[in-house]
């Protein structure tokens, strides 16, 4: 029998709360891997750990999604790639001065190792490419079938292959959400409370 959630038999670097990672994911190097609250990863995603991978909360990635590449991925909190989503964090030498791909022992091959950094409030859409040495800005939201090739300005909305700036997004609504979040989710000093601590509220219980 599958478990529903691996969260519990993976040994990450770090954990939070209230983590489901669904019984399709493929997690590789867990024990380079942080992981905040409030975070779900679907089925048939694969996370390579690499140099190091740090998710935060409130985190959604979403089915077929891949990050790989062997370098730093960071993902921070109420950010999401939607399904099919393709990071890479490192690359091969596409120059001819070298052979390629990881089946070659490392003599011959000159693989490069980077980072991809995904800001707070990034929403990713389907099928997106994510390539090396990539920033996406705080606020930024990707469109469906883009390649991403240079770094994302903060609240822009970005689309095509390459994508290109459209349009600013506003940050004023979605700030200002997080802030009444953070009111219920969280205690006083900035703790998150788990949803099986959660008390009633004017006689609702806190979702």
């Amino acid at each position: 029998m599958i478990s529903v959630n691996q969260m519990d038999q993976l040994r990450f670097r770090k954990i939070g709360n209230d983590v489901i990672i669904w019984p399709m994911a493929k997690i590789v190097s867990p024990e380079v891997i942080t992981i905040g609250d409030s975070v779900i990863i679907d089925d048939f995603v694969f996370i390579m750990g690499g140099a190091g991978t740090w998710i935060g909360s409130f985190v959604h990635i979403g089915s077929h999604t891949s990050i790989c590449g062997g370098g730093e991925f960071f993902i921070d909190d109420f950010a999401g790639l939607s399904g099919g989503v393709r990071v890479y964090t490192g690359n091969e030498d596409y120059g001819g001065g070298s052979l390629t791909n990881p089946t070659v022992p490392l003599t011959y091959r000159r693989p490069e190792r980077s980072f991809v950094r995904i800001g707070r409030h990034a929403i990713v859409g389907a099928n997106t490419v994510i390539l090396p040495g990539v920033t996406i800005g705080e606020g930024v939201a990707v469109g469906a079938n883009s390649l991403v090739t240079r770094d994302c300005e903060p609240w822009t909305t970005y689309f095509g292959s390459p994508a290109k700036p459209l349009k600013n997004r506003p940050s004023a609504t979605i700030l200002e959400l997080e802030k009444r979040l953070r009111e219920n989710l969280f205690t006083p000093d900035g703790q998150y409370i788990p949803k099986a601590d959660r008390f009633f509220k004017d006689g609702k219980k806190l979702s």
